[in-house]
Formats: structure tokens, sequence, C-alpha cells
């Protein structure tokens, strides 16, 4: 007999369009080999998720920056669809976000942990999260929060070069802005700069003291906060690799069990009265201390790495704990690793002694590693023509620049070494 309620299905939300989110398809393993019926919110145009013989149905999402009651809308139908219970999980934070103001709204269709309204939100936000370490006394890298462009560049300067900008509400940020939510800055005037474009970003700039990555530097923590508030299957995690290199999301990561990580994520989501899936980064100091970064309130990418001996991990907790079975008590399978083939695909062929998850290729599930190999390499190919059109624009764009820019100079196009055609042709 099944230890899960295979009559509740899950439905997986993601509002953000991004195909090579493996976190998904994890989710849709996982529940999925449990018998459990998956049904995925998501952009399913080329993506590899939708190819896994665990989805039962692949439903449109809302597109980024629908507001919340349209979000309930299309909840509402998707819940009519499929006529019973199901529980609900969010893979990213715009998602996390609406569904935690919903919560309400949305039972009984939909089975969800009682986080605290607005927490989700709160921890989410990077300015909120800096407040919050301060007040559980969980270590938060010192973070400075400019109300104009000049007081950006006295932070910077405060805080010592480099420093690290972050937008404090990251999943606002619109796609064609070329905004990233985190960066490195050289200099007080790339703070101003950046400054500068804070009503693009949607949301405040941060400006935070820069720890410096390396060896056992980076950590991670993914665990369930449970109805009493217990932390359940999860664990702590090293990163080893990254994309892009020193920041960004764990290529390799390999599971590392740590007293001081796991004493510092149970006091924040115990102090905080938070419920439900979590995923925590942590940089560790020169001194030894771990410093909080981020708090994601949703699973993250890499939650399959934290499947103990007795299969357990966070995905599967909450539908477990959301359903009234009991959860199994299993052994943390410490030095397991977890790949991203295509960010490491070295690394995936490599020998792993205690054990390892690839993010994409599975033997009981091979459509969607051959389907992101045929997607990844058409987007390799494509960054790399984009590149070379920087580097070596056409002859035609190459003149139109140079006619720009000295249009600009007060410089008589006599001067220029344009041809006469080009001459003609910039007037």
């Amino acid at each position: 007999m099944s230890q899960f309620d295979t009559r509740v299905p899950a439905v997986l939300l993601r509002i953000d369009r991004n195909p090579f989110h493996h976190g998904t398809l994890g989710a849709v393993r996982s529940l999925g080999r449990a018998g459990v019926e998956v049904h995925v919110i998501a952009e399913s145009t080329g993506s590899p998720v939708s190819r896994s013989r665990f989805v039962r149905q692949i439903h449109p999402p809302p597109p980024p920056g629908t507001p919340t009651a349209d979000i309930a809308v299309a909840l509402r139908r998707i819940a009519a669809r499929i006529a019973r219970p199901a529980v609900l999980i969010p893979m990213d934070d715009a998602s996390a976000i609406a569904v935690s103001r919903l919560r309400q709204e949305l039972a009984p269709a939909y089975l969800l942990p009682a986080t605290p309204d607005p927490l989700a939100e709160r921890v989410a936000d990077k300015a909120e999260l800096a407040a919050l370490c301060a007040a559980v006394d969980v270590p938060h890298p010192l973070t400075l929060i400019p109300d104009s462009p000049a007081e950006a560049a006295n932070a910077a300067w405060q805080l010592g070069l480099p420093v690290i900008a972050k937008w404090s509400r990251p999943w606002l940020l619109p796609a064609e802005s070329g905004l990233r939510s985190t960066v490195v800055l050289g200099s007080a005037q790339e703070a101003r700069d950046l400054y500068l474009r804070t009503e693009e970003a949607g949301s405040r700039l941060l400006l935070q003291a820069y720890l410096p990555p390396g060896t056992d530097r980076d950590w991670f923590f993914h665990g369930y906060a449970d109805r009493s508030g217990a932390v359940r299957g999860g664990g702590a995690g090293v990163k080893l690799r990254a994309w892009p290199r020193g920041a960004g999301l764990t290529a390799v990561g390999r599971w590392t069990p740590d007293q001081r990580v796991q004493a510092l994520a149970e006091r924040i989501t115990g102090a905080l009265g938070y419920r439900g899936i979590f995923d925590l980064d942590f940089r560790r100091d020169a001194r030894g201390r771990h410093h909080l970064l981020d708090f994601n309130p949703r699973p993250g990418a890499q939650f399959r790495l934290f499947s103990d001996t007795a299969g357990l991990d966070v995905v599967r907790a909450l539908h477990l704990d959301l359903t009234h079975r009991p959860l199994p008590d299993g052994v943390p399978r410490a030095g397991r690793e977890f790949v991203v083939e295509n960010y490491a695909p070295l690394t995936a062929l490599r020998p792993a002694p205690a054990g390892r998850e690839l993010a994409w290729c599975a033997a009981d599930d091979r459509a969607p590693g051959r389907a992101m190999w045929g997607l990844w390499a058409r987007h390799v190919s494509r960054r790399v023509r984009e590149r070379l059109g920087r580097l070596y624009p056409p002859a035609a764009d190459r003149t139109r620049a140079r006619v720009v820019r000295q249009a600009t100079e007060p410089t008589d196009l006599t001067d220029t070494g344009l041809t006469d055609d080009e001459k003609a042709s910039s007037c």
C-alpha cells in the first residue's frame, strides 16, 4: 500500500518563462514516481518538462506580471477541471507570493500550508529579509538601502568596493530591461547609475557588503516546515560549482550535513512561524560564520539532492503532511551529489561514490533529457551568434555606428574618412 494518498493530485505552478527550470522536472518526477497525479501550470512551448511521462496534463500559465486576482481566476478554472482537492506547489517567487496572498480564497480546492500572510512576500523581499535576520539574530551581510543616487554612491564607499547590488523584489524585473537581480559593482559611479533605474526595476535597490566566494563558502539549506513547525525533508549542502561562476544557480552540489546551518534554518523558520517548503542560501565568511543571503519561499531547483534513505524530499513531505499522512524517518545520504548536466557536463560523467542525481537525465524518464539537449544546443548556438554579432558587426552596421558617433561630435564630414556614398547615406 502506498504511503501517499494518491487520490489527491499535485498542481505545480510556475509563472516564470524559463524552459530550463530543472526544479519543476524534479518535482514532477518525485511525485509521479510516488503514484501522485501531477498537473503542471507552466509555459510548455519547447519545455523539456512537458515530455515527462509523469505529467498528467500541462495547463497554460498566467502571463508574467498578471494581477493576483487574475491568477486566482486561472487557478479556480484549473481546479474545476481537476474536480477534486489538490496540493498546490508554487515553483518560483512570483507564484509563491501570489499563492500566499490567495490561500484563503483558494481553499478548499487547493491544499496549502498555513504560512502567515504576508510572510512569504516578506522573506522573498531582500530588504525585508535583512530586517528579519536582525530581529532573530541570524547573520546577514551588512546591507544599506539608499534613497538617492548620491546616497547610493556614498553607500558603496562606506561598504567598501566591490559591493553587491540587489533589487529587493527581483520577480518584478521586466524581462526586456536587461537588469539582473544581483550584480557586483566595482565603483561608486556604477552604484549611482544603477540607482537611476529604480523606477524601471519596480523595487528598491540594496547595496550589500561583499563576501568573497571560495572553496566551502557557498552553502544552501532546503527544508519543509510541517504543521507543527518541525523542519523535515531536506538538509544542508555545499555549492561546488555555480553558473555563472562565483554566483548564480547550483551546477554541482553536495549533501554536507552541518549542525550550524541546520540550526540557523530552524531558528529563522521557527521564529517567524513559517510553514511550507523553503530554500535558503548562505555564504560563509573568513571567520566561519554563515550569513543568510536569500530566503526563497518555495522549492529550490536542486531540492532533489536531499532525497534521504526513506525517499523523502521537500515536495513529498509537503504532500504527505497536507494529506495527513505520516512522514517516514530516513537517514541523510551525506556526500550525495546533484549535477545539472547542461552546466557541468564533465562532472556528470565522473564517478560519484556516494551517489548522484542528474537534473535532466533519468533511466525511467528519458524524453526530457533528450529534449533538453536539443533545446540547449539551439540556445547556445543563438548566444554564440549574438556574441559574434556584437564583436564583429556587419559592415553596414559598423558604418551606421560610425556615422552616429561622428554626428555627435563637432567634426566636419569631410574629415571622417567616409566614402562619398557613406557621407550621402548619413544625411
